[in-house]
């Protein structure tokens, strides 16, 4: 049954669109942390994966199984395993954020499966900005004096972030998107929301039924919602992709 009005009553019944308000802000929360963490642990495995050789040969070898077993595998799968076997620090066993203690079991147990999986995508990503360095800069840093670490801080790691800014842009996108999943173990972020009222609706719509219409107003909610931050992403990086060919050609166009 369709009753686009009584489908529509739901999203204008009292906290519904607070509560999905609240959702994108934990989805986004949620996203940004894990991308942060995940480039934090990419850019380690990445630099080990690249430059540790002789005696550290072994740590290159942890760093590329680790790299193409996450970046081989589902999402989905990740998820489940640390719902089971991930433990959880004594200090997050409390409610918070205004969720229960449970709730943020699950939230810090999924949150650790979104990172293992991005962390290894990061990696790939990072190691394509080291491998667009040129070897020359590290000779050039040792010739000024510098340690190995200070070439890397100072010279090789800056040039490396730069060249692949819109890529870890681009990655954020899929990040946001890549949260959806957690709606799979009942996580707080917005697609478990939209499920959760549309499992629901029938208190909410008027009609004491649940109505197919419900489906295409809810969803069609997360839609426009998931559209709009991840477009408004992508156009930040058409923007830097544009700018970058400007900015190589001002220093071409100086040196003739």
């Amino acid at each position: 049954m369709i009753d686009w009005q009584a489908s529509i009553s739901i999203l204008q019944a009292q906290g519904v669109l607070v509560y999905l308000l609240r959702g994108v802000v934990f989805t986004l929360v949620i996203s940004v942390c894990a991308v942060l963490v995940s480039l934090c642990i990419g850019a380690v495995l990445a630099l080990v994966r690249n430059y540790c050789t002789g005696r550290t040969r072994v740590l290159k070898w942890l760093s590329t199984a680790y790299i193409e077993l996450f970046r081989n595998t589902p999402l989905l799968f990740w998820i489940f395993i640390c719902l089971v076997f991930c433990p959880v620090p004594q200090f997050l066993a409390h409610r918070m954020l205004g969720l229960t203690s449970v709730e943020v079991r699950i939230l810090f147990r999924a949150f650790v499966a979104l990172v293992l999986f991005e962390s290894s995508i990061m990696a790939e990503i990072v190691r394509g900005g080291l491998n667009s360095v040129a070897p020359g800069q590290f000779e050039a840093g040792h010739s000024q004096g510098f340690s190995t670490v200070q070439i890397m801080r100072y010279i090789v790691l800056p040039q490396a972030f730069r060249a692949v800014v819109p890529t870890l842009l681009s990655q954020v996108i899929s990040t946001i998107k890549d949260s959806s999943y957690l709606a799979n173990v009942a996580v707080i972020e917005l697609m478990s929301r939209v499920r959760q009222i549309l499992a629901t609706s029938n208190v909410y719509n008027g009609a004491g039924t649940q109505l197919v219409s419900d489906v295409f107003v809810l969803f069609g909610l997360a839609f426009v919602i998931y559209f709009v931050l991840n477009f408004a992403l992508s156009c930040v990086v058409r923007s830097i992709q544009k700018r970058k060919p400007r900015q190589a050609a001002r220093p071409a166009a100086a040196r003739s």
